[in-house]
C-alpha cells in the first residue's frame, strides 16, 4: 500500500485516523502504546509534511517516496463492462472508479507504491480484463488543483 514509505508507527496512526479522523491523541496513544504528546508530535510532522492534509484524513500519497498515481481511461464491449468494473473495484490499489460518458467507458484512478507495483497492476489486473476494446494510462507528475469535498 502507499503507506509503506512511513515507519510502522506511522503507519498505525495514519490507518487509526482514516478509520476516525476525531479520534483523540489521548486514544490514538493507548492504541498504538505511546504517550498523547508523542502521538501530537508525529501528527504534526505528518502535517507539515503534507501526508495529512484534511481531517477526512486525506493521505497524499506523492509525499511519500517512490508513490505513483496513473489515470486510466478504458472502453469495453457492453457484454464486459459490469465483469471489468467488479474486477477493478476488489483491486486495492483502484482507489476510484468512474463511469463516464461515451461508449462504455471508464475513468480508473490507481495509486501504488512503486513503479513495479503498478506495473503489477497493469500486468495482472488491467491487462486481464475481459473484453477491453481500448486502454489509455497517465501518469500524474504534479499536483495543480485538487478541490475535496463540496464547496457551497
Amino acid at each position: 500500500m502507499f503507506l509503506d514509505g512511513l515507519d510502522e508507527l506511522d503507519q498505525k496512526i495514519v490507518q487509526l485516523l482514516i478509520k476516525n479522523a476525531r479520534i483523540s491523541y489521548s486514544e490514538l496513544g493507548e492504541q498504538v502504546g505511546i504517550s498523547r504528546v508523542a502521538v501530537k508530535m508525529r501528527v504534526q510532522a505528518l502535517e507539515k509534511r503534507g501526508i495529512i492534509e484534511e481531517y477526512t484524513t486525506i493521505v497524499n500519497p506523492q509525499k511519500i517516496s517512490g508513490a505513483v498515481s496513473c489515470y486510466f481511461e478504458m472502453e469495453f464491449l457492453p457484454e464486459a463492462l459490469a465483469q471489468a468494473t467488479t474486477l477493478l473495484f476488489q483491486n486495492e490499489t483502484v482507489t476510484q472508479i468512474y463511469r463516464v460518458t461515451g461508449r462504455d467507458k471508464l475513468h480508473v484512478h490507481a495509486v501504488a507504491s512503486s513503479q513495479e507495483e503498478m506495473e503489477k497492476l497493469i500486468q495482472e489486473t488491467i491487462d486481464r480484463l475481459p473484453g477491453v476494446v481500448s486502454c489509455s494510462c497517465n501518469s500524474i507528475l504534479s499536483r495543480i488543483k485538487d478541490i475535496k469535498g463540496l464547496r457551497l
